[in-house]
């Protein structure tokens, strides 16, 4: 039901061109119920997770930003092993709701645009993590995006990106909105070196393709 009931407020934005409105909608109507989020499960992302793991990743007070912060829970699990984090996400209540949740984190939630260049983040992060925020939007307005993400990131900084995969020839009729691997080759255009390309099926959801990307800038 939660999904179904996003779909339908993101149709509506969508429709009055305003795509990315419907984030705060979402989130203001659910009065701090979490079901009605579809992507809240109110535990770090089992694929950063496992990541994370694999790679012995270790913050060492280096800085990090999450697009899209939702909840606060990839967040706070990179707070958590070191890194200096700021959480943006465009929908005033969820980063309330963040704090809410997390009162004492070191987490800097910001109140931010994804599709808005921040002048003071350009070069800042030496890590950044793009989780599912990509396939929420359609596919219009996802290359600014891309662009400002990599201009936050410093020179030899890390991106990983988390997404839902397709082919090219799949067609996509509703939210979320599959990536193509056609699609990601914009980061490599603009100045990422591509590390490792994940292409497999979510453990969690076996319905699910699923596309884990690393980059390097240059």
């Amino acid at each position: 039901m939660s999904r179904t009931r996003a779909r339908q407020i993101a149709a509506k934005f969508i429709q009055q061109n305003d795509p990315t409105g419907w984030f705060e909608e979402l989130y203001s109507q659910a009065k701090g119920n979490s079901q009605e989020i579809p992507w809240a499960n109110l535990t770090v992302n089992p694929n950063l997770a496992q990541w994370l793991d694999a790679n012995h990743i270790q913050g060492d007070e280096q800085t990090a930003l999450v697009i899209g912060s939702g909840l606060g829970d990839d967040a706070e699990a990179l707070s958590k092993i070191g890194f200096e984090v700021t959480g943006l996400d465009i929908a005033p209540s969820a980063i309330a709701w963040s704090q809410k949740r997390f009162p004492t984190s070191k987490v800097k939630y910001v109140v931010a645009d994804a599709l808005k260049f921040e002048k003071t983040w350009e070069n800042k992060f030496n890590f950044i993590l793009e989780s599912y925020t990509l396939q929420s939007v359609p596919d219009y307005i996802r290359q600014q995006i891309m662009k400002n993400i990599i201009k936050y990131l410093r020179p030899l900084g890390t991106l990983l990106v988390i997404c839902r995969g397709r082919e090219i020839t799949e067609e996509v009729n509703d939210l979320p909105y599959p990536l193509t691997k056609e699609e990601l080759i914009l980061f490599e255009d603009l100045g990422l070196n591509k590390i490792i390309f994940e292409d497999y099926i979510d453990q969690e959801n076996s319905l699910v393709r699923r596309f884990r990307i690393q980059y390097t800038k240059y």
